[in-house]
């Protein structure tokens, strides 16, 4: 790992990557050092620094000397803060004599990539004052936090069409129900979709999102056991499932997916439903031909493609979230986000990433579409995985 991180800071012209924790507030710093889950206590500030080249440095408080043992390098113990202080100043400015040396660290400026921005402003202002360029560890943090490898391809893979078949499944549960008139909440098929994944060894930190009518206006409604809706013949009903196989290191897939419990869609229904798979559609294009081509790609350069299409329709002031997101062991990765809105991401999209393409159109108190696919990108090129791309709205014929 120590040579893959070096590698990667020759190829930014970085003089090192500094690594920062204090009681657990830097989790892409433990995902990427491995940092141990059990036995070991880490109430202290601790620091790991890899240098451009030679030897890292673990920089520990005297009673938690133990913190970083299971990584490489010299190991400096502090005690009191005077030290520290010192003990940084000289190991940060000693990475290069030619200039002004230049570290990574897990900031954002201005904030503009809240997933990173990890680092206190305290202990930035710190770093700084001994006379440190600090930039952001964004990119470097997409090469060793946001891509996979070909087992969590293949786990992904897995995932997406098991969470096809699910939401299928689950539209054809509501068919059922309705036709026996049984009782039928969202809060049911949020249930049954669980108990699905449970039959498909797939977990999901969270529940699904069912939401019928005016509740799929609201892009993270979800349905409780004292808080739901009925589901009856007549209405449209938007789902949306995420889940990752019950594996180590697996990595999720994530989908959303719209029907009408009827044999016809409202024609409002139908013309919002066709807006947005559009959007998803020109954003999904867009990506194809941009790996195929070679280009570099941004975040925000495809949400501006999808955003295009809903506001030459004239629903632009009803798409109120990003383009989509990065998708890793978290369903929201740490990743470059499909994003000009909530954030200008910046951050080029790099092979062997997944995303989400998800555009919405939210028509508060009538009902809300979105569309939601995953995007692979690699050397070769880009793809959608899972399985079929929704091109209408399903109907649940009863």
């Amino acid at each position: 790992m120590i040579e893959a991180i070096q590698q990667a800071l020759k190829d930014s012209d970085l003089d090192g990557w500094l690594f920062y924790s204090f009681r657990g507030s830097d989790p892409i710093a433990a995902n990427i050092l491995g940092m141990p889950t059990e036995g070991h206590m880490a109430t202290r500030r601790w620091f790991y620094l890899v240098p451009q080249s030679g030897e890292p440095t673990r920089i520990l408080h005297s009673i938690e000397r133990d913190v970083l043992d299971h990584l490489p390098g010299k190991k400096i113990i502090y005690l009191p803060w005077q030290q520290l202080h010192s003990i940084l100043k000289s190991e940060l400015t000693g990475l290069t004599s030619k200039r002004v040396p230049r570290l990574a660290m897990q900031y954002s400026p201005d904030a503009a990539i809240p997933y990173l921005s990890r680092v206190d402003g305290g202990t930035i202002e710190l770093i700084r004052s001994f006379g440190i360029e600090i930039v952001t560890s964004a990119d470097l943090v997409q090469r060793f936090e946001a891509a996979w490898n070909d087992e969590q391809l293949e786990m992904h893979e897995e995932a997406a069409r098991g969470l096809y078949a699910s939401v299928h499944e689950a539209f054809a549960e509501i068919g059922r129900r309705i036709k026996s008139n049984t009782p039928t909440t969202e809060y049911d098929i949020q249930q049954f979709i669980l108990s699905r994944f449970e039959d498909r060894n797939m977990f999901s930190k969270d529940p699904p999102i069912v939401a019928v009518n005016a509740n799929s206006a609201a892009p993270h409604y979800g349905p409780t056991r004292e808080h739901h809706s009925a589901i009856t013949k007549g209405d449209f009903v938007l789902i949306d499932l995420w889940a990752k196989l019950n594996k180590p290191n697996s990595v999720y897939a994530d989908i959303t997916w719209t029907s009408f419990v009827g044999d016809r869609p409202p024609d409002e229904v139908v013309k919002v439903f066709n807006v947005v798979r559009d959007a998803r559609d020109a954003a999904t294009e867009f990506v194809k031909e941009a790996f195929g081509d070679g280009r570099k790609t941004f975040g925000w350069q495809v949400d501006d493609v999808c955003r295009a299409v809903i506001q030459k329709a004239g629903y632009g002031e009803y798409f109120i979230h990003r383009t989509g997101h990065n998708i890793h062991t978290e369903v929201h990765g740490n990743g470059a986000n499909i994003d000009n809105l909530e954030t200008k991401d910046e951050r080029v999209l790099i092979p062997r990433t997944c995303f989400s393409i998800e555009p919405g159109i939210y028509l508060e108190g009538k009902f809300g579409v979105r569309s939601e696919i995953d995007v692979y990108v690699d050397e070769k090129g880009a793809r959608v995985t899972g399985g079929d791309v929704q091109r209408e709205v399903v109907a649940i014929l009863v």
